[in-house]
């Protein structure tokens, strides 16, 4: 569990959204989990070592620490299952976080996932 929230956290640490409202910062969390109670304590991770700041059903990504596609994004080809949307594709997007990796994603859920969209 303990790796599960590291990469919540980073994956909140890595956003490029100003804002979000705290709906569409757990749809983000639910790639790496769907556990209420994980999602919860992300947050709370989060939001203790500074990474986000929450008020009023909005959170704010206060890190600056965005994912590099270039460097931090690796594609590989085989059969997967995006981790946002469900969907069957042939491309996989992951992203390399000190954490652990994350994915697989499609090429328009790996914007929507680090706020690129």
């Amino acid at each position: 569990m303990d790796e599960t929230v590291e990469l919540g956290v980073e994956l909140l640490e890595h956003l490029e959204d100003e804002q979000l409202s705290l709906s569409d910062a757990i749809d983000r969390i639910e790639t790496v989990t769907t556990d209420p109670h994980v999602t919860r304590e992300i947050l709370d991770t989060a939001e203790l070592r500074g990474v986000i700041e929450r008020e009023d059903g909005i959170v704010r990504p206060t890190g600056g620490a965005y994912v590099s596609f270039r460097s931090e994004v690796v594609q590989r080809e085989g059969e997967f299952t995006c981790r946002r949307c469900g969907a069957s594709i042939s491309t996989g997007h992951f992203v390399q976080f000190d954490a652990g990796e994350h994915g697989p994603f499609g090429s328009s859920c790996i914007r929507k996932v680090t706020g690129r969209e």
